[in-house]
């Protein structure tokens, strides 16, 4: 479900502000790139001395599977057409259930025993550019090769997904490639507009001056929290907002991200399902207490490179506490940092190494709809009496067998999982299999 899911299409540009060598990459018309990735993915014995709807279970092993083609072709000046058809089979563990911080962005809320196809991208995007010096492009998924000027306005319209323009992070972003936790890839509180796979319809805009980025945007939501289908006609939707200030540390490039949104929609207020349970003496329904109303939060982020091969990033984030969660995860505050290494050291230079460390909670308001028996997005054991903080460590060792092949060995390990201290901890080990073309 993580939106990072595919590779971003952030281009790949050049340091900001370094002077273009003067000769500019051949403008294809068209571009083609491919990717597969395969995860296996077991959690290990732990305590459960009881389970829920939402709950994980111990000793479980799920897999999954996908392929996609990215497509592109350019329209007239400046303007790109992208579209990235896909297959995708398998599952998460307990069908992508029983922890805030999930364990695999490459597992959806979807999943199927037999391979099925998706259009996950459909989308244009418009450069247009003004004055400064030039940055070159490299030939990328979603990205053509090419160079455009420091400073310019950028379009993007169609089918996507919101983290492919928010939230972004060079270190960790792309459960494909980097790190596999919802709560790594992306701020964990970022509770975006997407359907079940992580993409939805929309609108962004970013205009770049100097080292600063503005970026604003309007998605459509689901017709109800955490549904396959968007809502038609945009009667439900979410605002984006973003500021990007970039930086030099000494002669290292790195950047500041802040982010939030406004998501507007039928939810449900979590103190009155639990009263309105307690007055009728019936289970707890989010549903039956759904409203219009707004969730509102926001997350900041920060990435340095602090030599060629060595890079730290950090994210931080609060969402609404009393309002349900719409689309992505139940988590109402959030703190995670990491680092990641590059091989060179050991004569390994294509190889990576990382390292995350992740803290999930939730409000008080949501600890007593979840121990009242109220079903989150992900989380729910049917109660909480003791509630904690849902603490997560991720490392991942990533082997460049070919050019294009990668191996990756991850292990998490997640204490109060679902935020119950009465279950856990558990211990997750991963294998990846990853080409991109």
């Amino acid at each position: 479900m993580v939106a990072a899911i595919g590779a971003s299409f952030s281009p790949a540009v050049v340091i900001a502000g370094e002077p273009d060598p003067g000769i500019e990459p051949v403008a294809a018309r068209f571009s083609l790139h491919a990717q597969a990735t395969y995860v296996e993915q077991r959690a290990l014995a732990f305590r459960a001395p009881y389970s829920g709807t939402n709950s994980l279970s111990p000793n479980m092993a799920r897999e999954t599977t996908d392929l996609t083609l990215y497509m592109g072709a350019r329209l007239w000046s400046g303007a790109e057409l992208w579209l990235n058809p896909e297959m995708d089979q398998g599952f998460g563990l307990n069908n992508t259930l029983g922890v805030a911080g999930f364990p695999s962005g490459e597992a959806y809320k979807v999943g199927r025993n037999q391979p099925y196809l998706r259009l996950p991208r459909l989308f244009v995007r418009q450069t247009l550019d003004g004055e400064g010096p030039r940055e070159t492009t490299q030939s990328a998924p979603n990205t053509f090769a090419g160079a455009h000027s420091a400073n310019r306005w950028v379009f993007t319209v169609g089918k996507f997904a919101v983290t492919d323009v928010f939230d972004t992070n060079n270190y960790a972003h792309d459960p494909r490639v980097d790190f596999l936790n919802w709560a790594a890839v992306d701020s964990a509180t970022f509770d975006y507009a997407a359907d079940a796979w992580g993409y939805t319809i929309g609108l962004a805009a970013e205009c770049y001056r100097g080292a600063w980025t503005l970026r604003a945007g309007v998605f459509d939501l689901s017709n109800v929290p955490n549904s396959e289908r968007l809502e038609p006609g945009f009667h439900e939707f979410q605002w984006i907002g973003e500021i990007e200030r970039r930086h030099q540390w000494g002669s290292r490039p790195g950047r500041v991200l802040l982010t939030f949104f406004d998501s507007r929609g039928r939810m449900g207020l979590l103190n009155e399902a639990v009263e309105r349970a307690r007055e009728t003496g019936q289970a707890v329904d989010i549903a039956a207490v759904r409203g219009y109303r707004s969730r509102l939060g926001a997350s900041v982020g920060l990435e340095q490179q602090l030599s060629r091969d060595l890079g730290v990033f950090a994210r931080a984030g609060k969402a609404g506490g009393n309002v349900e969660a719409y689309e992505f995860t139940d988590v109402d505050r959030t703190v995670a940092a990491g680092v990641s290494l590059k091989g060179s050291p050991w004569g390994r230079p294509s190889d990576g190494v990382g390292f995350a460390a992740i803290v999930n909670g939730i409000s008080r308001a949501r600890q007593r709809y979840l121990d009242a028996g109220g079903l989150g997005i992900l989380v729910g054991d049917g109660k909480l009496p003791h509630p904690g903080v849902e603490r997560i460590v991720e490392t991942y060792y990533e082997l460049t067998a070919l050019r294009a092949l990668q191996l990756t060995l991850d292990y998490q390990w997640i204490s109060h999982p679902a935020y119950n201290a009465d279950r856990g901890p558990v211990s997750i080990i991963a294998v990846r299999v990853h080409v991109q073309l």
